[in-house]
């Protein structure tokens, strides 16, 4: 059982005899205090989708829910439905666009290293690797001479993300992005 200050976006925990997927943590220290920190974390109901909010001090121990997670690539979109297959026996994993939003900044049909994680034998969420390839779409033009550590300019990627990149990257370019920070890293190898 991790403390509340261990767990990490997207893990499945038990809470109130249900099984939460957490979605979002915010840290906050109260001044005033002696000590510990406060972790507010948007938690969904696996089962309903019904969203709960909940406090918990640093050293709160939570019970993790049992997962399991599977390799999977992007299939097609169907409606609102993001369908993902298991790389290894081809199951289908159906998602809501909804319940994925920020992960489906990330995804296009050549990411790879997804995981889908299954609670009781079904999809709650997708986890990205910790970094991918995107396509730059759409970005000022490249300036000659402009340096690698020179001002950033903002581009938008083929999934609609727009990240912050240096000058010298043009339209066309393939870039590696951190998908914790949203951030440019460089250049993705062709």
């Amino acid at each position: 059982m991790p403390k509340a200050s261990d767990v990490k976006k997207n893990t499945a925990v038990e809470f109130n005899n249900s099984v939460y997927i957490i979605r979002d943590i915010e840290r906050s220290v109260p001044q005033g205090r002696a000590g510990g920190s406060i972790y507010r974390m948007r938690m969904y109901d696996i089962v309903s989708g019904a969203k709960t909010d909940e406090t918990f001090k640093d050293s709160d121990m939570l019970t993790l829910a049992d997962l399991i997670r599977r390799n999977v690539m992007f299939s097609y979109l169907d409606g609102d439905e993001y369908v993902f297959m298991d790389d290894e026996d081809y199951t289908p994993y159906n998602l809501n666009k909804e319940s994925i939003a920020d992960e489906v900044l990330f995804i296009d049909e050549n990411t790879q290293g997804l995981q889908v994680v299954l609670v009781d034998g079904s999809p709650v969420a997708i986890e990205l690797p910790s970094s991918v390839d995107l396509v730059i779409i759409e970005t000022d033009p490249s300036i000659k001479g402009g340096s690698a550590t020179a001002r950033t300019k903002p581009a938008i990627l083929s999934t609609g993300l727009t990240v912050q990149v240096p000058e010298h990257i043009s339209t066309g370019d393939k870039i590696k992005v951190n998908t914790a920070e949203q951030k440019f890293m460089g250049r993705a190898d062709k």
